[in-house]
């Protein structure tokens, strides 16, 4: 309530005070008045008519009377306006000076515009003392406003207005040139003689004029403050039904300013049917007082007929002495963008589901802040559960998840979104409902974050891949495990000494590598065949095991070579513990398949950095200090010399001297008799390589031949014989004897070759009108041991060509005797390491004639080598040897000499 100055004296108030609530004024009066005054107010708001009623006022100590008149403003239904007069217990009974005492200004005035009356309180506020007679109006206003006053005369005379039609005026009035004075016309019916007459009741609105412009540019304020950021801003008032629409609230519905009343149900209407309901249940709750603010989105209908989303938010700022809103203020913002984002962001997840369905793909949708997530039931199947039983989060996860997997997989999802990776990837393992472990791979990405940029939603999709870890798995296995015995193969082995060299570099300590090769293990393996080797292989790589430290590796390289690296040594002293180790358990009998085997090993050392300081170099010094262990008598360990690599690099020149050899064609074939014991007919040779190097002289084919067969050259020295071989041998047989024949010498590596000549060996006999007799191979009996499929069909297609074959250094290795009727062997060669202390009550003869006895019975013929003298000879004959070959007859001659030797010896007979 808004007091002029005169109320406020009335009721004994100061001025400055003259905002007063409706319960200040109430405990002024009796509780009787005040009630009184209540009920007097509701009914006049009901009735919408006036008031009038009598309180009693407790004023100074004392008990007062109060005469109130009171009004509704037409121009708006909330504000009432009235007055007040004090009325002492004795009233009095002189009207004017009643109205001389109210604190209204009274003015009477002709129909014709003649001042009859004016009260003290409006002379007050013209500043005039007294009434002087036969005033004017224009003794009174400045001339507009006599001229406002004027027409509100004539409109009253003439019926044209109502009675309570309120004017404004401003007077010009120098102690108050802004003073604004509100007047209501009414028809006067104080006395007859002024029947012809109106009051002009004028009221004093300044204070409330200044207050209301105040109150609207605060209000015009904070609706240009909303407004600015793009919101409309709606101002209502639930008790009336008047809701203030700003325009750009009306231009988010796509209307012009004047297009939209300032009703409430203007908006209301025009809400989607489907969103009025929870809209008004949510409005409610904030009326009630259940919810700080109104918020609510909903759609709204715009003037094309289109619907947009709208985001309103509104506060009662103001309630009535019930808690009704009287006031309530808010704001609609248009989310339309947002909610059209949210769809698309919908539809895309729901088409990504949709597609990885597809794929049977398990979906999961997790909460990032309380680490629950709905999946999908292929998810939930992927670990062995029905959907309905499944429930993920954080903690049944981490109770599935493999121990070994929870550092990289946290790493993984830390990093995603610490920003360091573009997606969270992570391959882990989850134990499945029956208890067996499912390799997972998960994808997922961040959709949602809150305002503060905290994560809060993650969609993504998880895939087993246990299919592929096996393979994964059995591919790494077979890359760097040796399938035999299940130590590290080769590459592994480098991998692990690369990194072994690396720490001993760091550290600045000794780092160890034994190269071990199994002494006999290829006569074992040819004489018991490869089931038995490959058991002592397992078994040696079980024993070396047991030698070293879990932080050593132990590897197999291949065939028969094994390597073993010992880091972090700091001197040799252990290391030729673990070397001697070695050599005493792989010396032990092994027992495999109901056979006792005795083996030995040699061991090549090379120590970092005092023999190499890379890789390379460390095992090609550990390769030539076993073949120095070797050479040395085996069974033993040999470290790496600098004269060990001085003997390789001879090796090497050699090597590359061999191949030019070849290509210069320094290369020879010699030919050696081998004579028929019983006749001594010459009608067979054997064909012998010889390499004269015009810088070396001549070289043993002991020395060259194993480098030949190490480098591949061994072939081509093969062709070279076969092909002098055949030339010699077409002229013989026209020359000597018609049946000549010449054995050709077969390294192991040629015969196992798998690009082998011999199919065109074959034919090129067959061009030159050679019979297949006419060449006879000579074979290792390691091959018998060791025939293949593809060895096997080479000897038969040779017995089918009609080429021989014979057993060369026949007793030296570990024969079984029948592979010699399985391959159809033509020959056995005696080693003439049996014929050189060849004597009539020696072992050797015993041996020579067992084995020509033997021989005989399965149909072989017998070749003794090595006969130097005519004792030997007669004891091979008395022993029914077939042939015999030595120095006796002659050494190996090149092949125009032996042309000779073979014509000499031929007219001898």
């Amino acid at each position: 309530m808004h007091c002029s100055a005169g109320m406020c004296a009335l009721i004994g108030i100061p001025h400055q005070a003259s905002r007063l609530t409706f319960d200040a004024i109430a405990d002024l009066l009796t509780p009787a008045s005040a009630q009184a005054w209540e009920q007097a107010l509701q009914h006049m708001l009901a009735k919408k008519g006036e008031l009038e009623c009598q309180l009693t006022l407790r004023h100074g100590g004392q008990q007062g009377y109060v005469r109130v008149l009171a009004d509704i403003l037409q121009d708006d239904a909330q504000v009432v306006e009235g007055s007040a007069e004090w009325l002492p217990e004795c009233q009095t009974s002189h009207p004017e000076q009643l109205l001389h005492a109210l604190p209204i200004g009274i003015l009477e005035v002709s129909a014709e515009g003649r001042v009859l009356f004016v009260n003290q309180t409006l002379l007050q506020w013209l500043a005039l003392p007294t009434v002087r007679p036969h005033l004017s109006l224009n003794d009174l206003f400045d001339l507009n406003n006599v001229n406002l006053l004027r027409q509100l005369l004539h409109a009253a005379s003439n019926g044209s207005t109502k009675p309570d039609t309120t004017l404004r005026l401003k007077q010009a009035i120098p102690q108050h040139p802004q003073r604004e004075l509100a007047v209501e016309c009414q028809e006067s019916t104080a006395a007859p003689t002024r029947k012809n007459s109106w009051y002009l009741i004028m009221h004093d609105v300044t204070v409330y004029a200044e207050l209301t412009q105040q109150l609207r540019q605060n209000e015009e304020r904070w609706q240009l403050a909303l407004e600015s950021s793009g919101d409309g801003v709606w101002d209502w008032y639930p008790q009336t039904g008047i809701e203030l629409l700003s325009d750009r609230l009306k231009a988010i519905y796509g209307y012009g300013p004047n297009e939209i009343e300032d009703l409430s149900d203007e908006l209301d209407r025009r809400t989607h049917p489907d969103d009025l309901e929870q809209m008004q249940a949510d409005r409610q709750a904030h009326f009630d007082g259940l919810t700080p603010t109104y918020i609510n989105e909903h759609r709204v209908q715009c003037k094309d007929g289109s619907w947009k989303w709208i985001l309103t938010r509104g506060t009662v700022i103001e309630r009535n002495v019930h808690g009704e809103p009287v006031r309530v203020v808010g704001t609609h913002t248009d989310i339309s963008e947002r909610k059209q984002a949210e769809a698309d962001v919908r539809d895309s997840e729901e088409r990504l589901r949709m597609a990885l369905s597809a794929t049977h793909q398990g979906l999961y949708d997790l909460n990032v802040q309380s680490g629950i997530a709905i999946v999908n039931a292929d998810y939930a199947l992927m670990l062995g559960y029905p959907l309905e039983q499944f429930s993920e989060n954080r903690q049944n996860w981490l109770r599935r998840l493999h121990p070994e997997d929870l550092a990289q997989s946290e790493r993984a999802f830390r990093d995603y979104i610490n920003g360091k990776a573009p997606e969270y990837r992570a391959e882990f393992r989850q134990k499945h409902a029956n208890g067996s472990w499912v390799w997972i791979l998960s994808v997922g990405a961040l959709v949602e974050w809150d305002d503060q940029g905290n994560p809060l939603r993650m969609l993504g999709t998880v895939l087993d891949i246990t299919a592929r870890k096996q393979s994964e798995a059995i591919i790494w296995q077979q890359a760097n495990i040796d399938p035999l015995t299940g130590l590290p193969n080769r590459r592994m082995f480098y991998d692990r000494l690369e990194q072994n060299l690396r720490q001993s570099k760091r550290r600045k300590n000794l780092l160890a590598v034994l190269f071990i090769d199994l002494d006999f293990f290829k006569e074992v393996n040819d004489t018991l065949g490869h089931a038995t080797g490959d058991s002592l292989l397992v078994e040696a790589a079980r024993r070396l095991r047991l030698c070293v430290r879990e932080t050593d590796t132990v590897a197999r390289l291949g065939g028969d070579e094994f390597t073993v690296s010992l880091p972090d040594q700091t001197d040799t002293v252990r290391v030729e513990q673990i070397a001697r180790k070695i050599i005493e358990q792989l010396a032990s009998p092994f027992h495999v398949a109901g056979e006792e085997i005795y083996l030995s090993a040699s061991i090549g050392i090379t120590l970092y950095p005092r023999d190499a300081n890379n890789l390379d170099d460390l095992m090609k010094h550990a390769d030539q200090a076993m073949y120095a262990a070797k050479a040395a008598g085996r069974n033993r360990f040999s470290y790496f010399t600098p004269n060990l690599q001085t003997a390789a690099l001879a090796r090497l020149r050699l090597n590359n001297e061999l191949r030019s050899a070849i290509a210069d064609k320094q290369l020879q074939v010699y030919f050696q008799p081998i004579v028929e014991t019983d006749s001594g007919i010459i009608r067979k040779a054997e064909a012998l390589i010889r390499w004269y190097q015009p810088h070396k002289g001549w070289i043993s084919p002991l020395e060259f031949i194993p480098i030949a067969e190490s480098s591949g050259q061994i072939h081509a020295i093969g062709e070279l014989v076969f092909q002098e071989s055949v030339r010699w041998v077409s002229q013989w047989r026209k020359t000597i004897h018609p049946d000549f024949q010449i054995s050709i010498n077969q390294s192991p590596v040629e015969f196992q070759n798998e690009n082998s000549p011999y199919t065109g060996w074959i034919a090129y006999l067959e061009q030159q009108g050679l019979p297949g007799q006419a060449i006879n191979i000579e074979i290792t009996e390691g091959l018998l041991l060791d025939a293949d499929n593809k060895v096997a069909s080479r000897l038969i297609g040779f017995r089918d060509a009609g080429i021989q074959v014979a057993i060369d250094d026949f007793g030296t290795g570990y024969s079984a005797l029948s592979y010699l009727k399985k391959f159809d062997i033509d020959y056995l060669k005696i080693d003439q390491s049996f014929v050189r202390n060849l004597s009539e009550d020696s072992s050797d003869m015993a041996l020579c004639e067992a084995i020509i006895m033997m021989a005989h019975k399965l149909g072989l013929q017998v070749v003794a080598e090595g006969v130097e003298n005519a004792e030997q000879e007669q004891l091979l004959r008395s022993a029914k040897c077939d042939f015999v070959q030595g120095y006796l007859y002659s050494k190996p001659l090149p092949a125009s000499e032996f042309d000779h030797f073979l014509r000499q010896a031929a007219s001898k007979l």
